[in-house]
């Protein structure tokens, strides 16, 4: 399977920002740890802070199975992103590494997360691995 990882705005800080929201890891162990983790996949990642970059991603979603995005604090303002995911014809997950439900209120409003399929919060890099496993049984290759 071909999977595509969208890591959104601040996931660059992986291993910086607060380890106990966000865990230890830097977003390239997190990277290695799925790649070792699944290797009878093929992975795509790809990182910006652009909203626009994620948009153009997203476009390119018929070379890939699945698609797997945290959109990081987009999640929450890009109407971009939601429409650009609602015209998404593959899977996908929204994942996000802190529980989002335990945060701040203007956390608890996920614009993105409702044209996915599904979205995993508060496992740290547990959600990836989640949405991975998820992907298997959704996909019908």
């Amino acid at each position: 399977m071909r999977i595509l990882i969208i890591n959104g705005a601040n996931l660059n800080l992986l291993g910086a920002r607060k380890k106990e929201h966000y865990g230890k890891l830097t977003l390239q162990t997190l990277e290695d740890k799925i790649k070792s983790e699944f290797p009878e996949h093929t992975f795509t990642f790809f990182q910006s802070n652009i909203e626009g970059e994620i948009v153009e991603q997203l476009q390119n979603y018929d070379k890939f199975d699945g698609i797997i995005i945290n959109p990081g604090g987009y999640a929450h303002t890009s109407v971009t992103i939601r429409d650009a995911l609602e015209l998404v014809k593959i899977k996908k997950i929204e994942v996000h590494l802190s529980n989002l439900s335990s945060r701040e209120n203007f956390r608890q409003n996920l614009v993105t997360a409702s044209v996915t399929d599904g979205y995993i919060s508060g496992f740290k890099e547990n959600s990836y691995f989640a949405a991975i496993y998820l992907l298997n049984k959704l996909v019908d290759l």
